[in-house]
């Protein structure tokens, strides 16, 4: 596994429920500020093998951009049950439900779950 998958996956897991974070700005904060698509191939590939919660992470518009309407519809009901609020349209208000990951708070976690491996 990269360093940046183990970055991602830590964030991602660090993203509390009823809150999200945006592609992009799991790849900032990975230190990889241009790997959003590498994200999505993240939570595609290794979402069940990690428990990670893929339905908390959307576009930087705050949209719900899964094409398969059964995983989109599995989405908006599990942001749902966890309180946040999703527009008709599929966007969620990100100024109330975006989550602001702290690396520099975070990187001493980061560095012991980088080492289990």
């Amino acid at each position: 596994m990269t360093p940046f998958t183990r970055r991602v996956i830590h964030i991602l897991k660090q993203i509390p429920a009823g809150k999200v974070m945006t592609y992009g700005q799991v790849a900032k904060a990975a230190r990889s500020p241009r790997a959003a698509r590498q994200v999505v191939r993240i939570l595609h590939s290794m979402s069940k093998k990690h428990h990670l919660p893929w339905h908390r992470v959307i576009n930087a518009k705050g949209q719900i951009v899964i094409k398969d309407d059964e995983e989109r519809m599995e989405q908006k009901w599990l942001l749902d049950l966890e309180g946040v609020e999703i527009s008709l349209s599929g966007y969620v208000n990100l100024e109330k439900y975006q989550f602001h990951y702290d690396i520099q708070t975070d990187e001493n976690e980061f560095d012991q779950y980088s080492n289990k491996d």
